[in-house]
């Protein structure tokens, strides 16, 4: 596929994928959705860590309005259309894929926009960035998996009062409230968020076993999380990275995982 809405590029093992319309602050359309899920995919074959960001000013500010002007007539309009067929899935693969992925959020992440953004697994957040959930401005709902992400982040009771009534969350408070990891100078977050890619891409095996295990511990019971520990544990074990990790701390020098 030809890349127009996002770049990507690969490097020490690193896939960087940017959404690229800045004319509309990267806002969400079928394109750019289509290649977005392809870069997904394609990092998820052939990168150890993915850094997803958006050009210019804003990361995401969600989807375009200006899309939704013809269907306004239509009684049977459905603006959802775009999730099901990229947006959802394109969260499902940062979820799913073995690769951590870290998110670079400068400027709005707003609408789906906030989903894709909270999706990632290390989140680097601009002082002067912010999370929108700006549906209830124009009469829509959360989207892009916001309303799961919140509660689970920040707590029902924050996430309701972030998605009702519609206020911006800027990078310093996120951190406050456990939505990021880190925040920085505007200027300074894709650099962050890549030295954190790129350290995470040269790390062992287990790296993918950790980040499916953390997933599905929150849905799981506490039984069923030892037994995903359990099965990973025994997985990552047998690797060969796992070899190299016993014989350097033995040796007392630093590991050089291969990813296998």
């Amino acid at each position: 596929m030809t890349y127009e809405k996002v770049l990507y590029s690969l490097n020490d093992g690193v896939a960087r994928i940017s959404m690229n319309d800045p004319a509309t602050r990267n806002a969400g359309s079928a394109q750019m959705g289509e290649e977005l899920l392809h870069a997904l995919n394609r990092a998820s074959c052939e990168a150890r860590a993915v850094m997803l960001t958006g050009e210019g000013k804003a990361f995401n500010s969600g989807a375009n309005l200006a899309d939704a002007e013809d269907i306004l007539d239509d009684p049977m309009r459905d603006v959802g259309q775009l999730l099901d067929r990229y947006f959802n899935p394109a969260v499902i693969a940062m979820k799913n894929m073995e690769q951590p992925v870290v998110t670079a959020v400068r400027g709005a992440a707003a609408g789906v926009g906030c989903g894709l953004a909270m999706a990632g697994d290390l989140i680097v957040c601009g002082e002067e960035s912010f999370f929108f959930q700006a549906f209830c401005h124009v009469g829509l709902v959360p989207d892009g998996g916001s309303s799961w992400l919140l509660a689970k982040a920040v707590g029902r009771v924050r996430a309701m009062e972030l998605m009702l009534l519609g206020e911006r969350l800027y990078g310093p408070k996120a951190l406050e409230w456990g939505l990021v990891n880190y925040v920085v100078p505007d200027g300074e977050v894709e650099g962050k968020a890549m030295e954190l890619a790129t350290k995470l891409a040269s790390g062992p095996h287990s790296l993918g076993v950790i980040k499916r295990v953390a997933w599905a511990a929150t849905d799981d019971s506490l039984e069923s999380a030892l037994i995903n520990e359990r099965l990973g544990q025994r997985e990552a074990c047998r690797t060969d990275d796992f070899i190299e990790g016993v014989t350097a701390f033995k040796d007392k020098r630093q590991p050089q995982f291969k990813g296998s």
